[in-house]
């Protein structure tokens, strides 16, 4: 029996549906249909533990074919399990569930695991027709679905760590004080992060960027962008120092500071393109453990299952559209401090710290 998540079970839905409508939407920033803009979807790629599978568009019929065999399917069945399984999704309250009839339907096409085998970022291949190149590239999608919880952008760990380096005196008793600082929501008690800095604060000190705490992390920040673990860092800041959550009002904010103190006189959006460089090149392949080279994993973009059951696709090819959703759709959120080793201030060689972390959630 196959079982899974609601994000899981959205990857086979995104598979019945595009093949069902033969062709792939693309979405503006408000995650809505761009009119008259579709590619039209000649074949999907899928590698499964028992072989490679392609799945052809072919007038109403779907070609399945691996090594030797090729089955014809009527592309109203894929239409019909798509609904089905929007329902199933839709409907099911438990945090995973299989659907029978769904994975009748799919073990007939060769479809046997609900993620298929393949690079980080990619959920799906689709080899698409290009109208205004005349040409048929293969693309890599990640799938993102609205159908369960958002999903992260950027997930928490040591690795986005920002070390704080705090400036001014706190006597150890005061120190003893704001590290045991929580927080209760219902019976869960967790560490009180924005209160611990807000203290820190009115201890008359401040908190001044040091590091990232990981050289990967920081190396992989500056190829993008020299400035931009400065620029995170202080996003960071305001995250935990402020009612502030999503991205753009958190963006606006630093670019009002200027705190780098780039030339605005002409209204240069200095802060907002190095931001949607960072966004773009974690979407499509950067992460924070590993040396990032540059090279997209995610050769196409995103595809978004939307509450309704539209699947969107957010194309490099249309870079502005993609960056806008990024950024437009984000939120910073608060990771587990225990586990990711942040929100305590600590002393090294004579010198107090604070680490902040970031994690990057979408909001739908």
């Amino acid at each position: 029996m196959i079982t899974g998540n609601k994000g899981e079970w959205s990857e086979i839905y995104a598979l019945f549906k595009l093949l069902g409508d033969k062709q792939l939407f693309l979405g503006n920033k408000d995650i809505e249909k761009l009119e008259g803009l579709v590619y039209p979807i000649i074949k999907i790629l899928r590698t499964e533990n028992n072989g490679n599978f392609e799945y052809s568009i072919q007038d109403e019929i779907i070609l399945v074919s691996g090594d030797e065999e090729v089955l014809k399917i009527p592309i109203s069945d894929f239409k019909d399990k798509a609904l089905s399984l929007l329902n199933a999704i839709k409907q099911n309250k438990e945090r995973t569930f299989s659907v029978p009839e769904i994975e009748e339907f799919m073990q007939s096409i060769n479809c046997i695991s609900l993620k298929a085998s393949s690079s980080a970022k990619t959920d799906i291949t689709i080899v698409v027709h290009d109208q205004r190149t005349n040409q048929q590239p293969t693309l890599g999608f990640s799938i993102k679905s609205q159908l369960g919880s958002p999903s992260t952008l950027l997930n928490a760990g040591k690795t986005t760590n920002f070390i704080y380096k705090i400036n001014g005196s706190i006597q150890p008793q005061e120190i003893n004080r704001i590290n045991s600082l929580i927080v209760k929501r219902g019976k869960k008690e967790s560490a009180d992060l924005k209160g611990r800095v807000k203290a820190i604060l009115q201890n008359n000190c401040s908190l001044d960027f040091y590091k990232a705490q990981k050289p990967i992390f920081s190396n992989n920040l500056v190829l993008i962008d020299s400035l931009l673990p400065e620029i995170l860092s202080q996003i960071v800041f305001d995250f935990y120092s402020s009612e502030f959550s999503h991205l753009t009002d958190l963006l606006n904010k630093t670019a009002d500071k200027n705190p780098l103190n780039y030339d605005i006189e002409n209204e240069h959006k200095f802060y907002e393109y190095k931001i949607k460089r960072f966004l773009t090149d974690v979407a499509l392949g950067m992460m924070p453990s590993q040396v990032w080279t540059g090279i997209y994993d995610a050769t196409g973009g995103y595809l978004i299952v939307k509450e309704n059951g539209d699947v969107l696709c957010y194309h490099i090819y249309n870079r502005n559209e993609f960056e806008d959703y990024l950024l437009n759709n984000t939120k910073l959120d608060t990771a587990s401090s225990s586990r990711h080793g942040f929100g305590e201030i600590y002393e090294e060689n004579g010198e107090l710290y604070f680490n902040l972390n970031l994690q990057i959630r979408f909001t739908k």
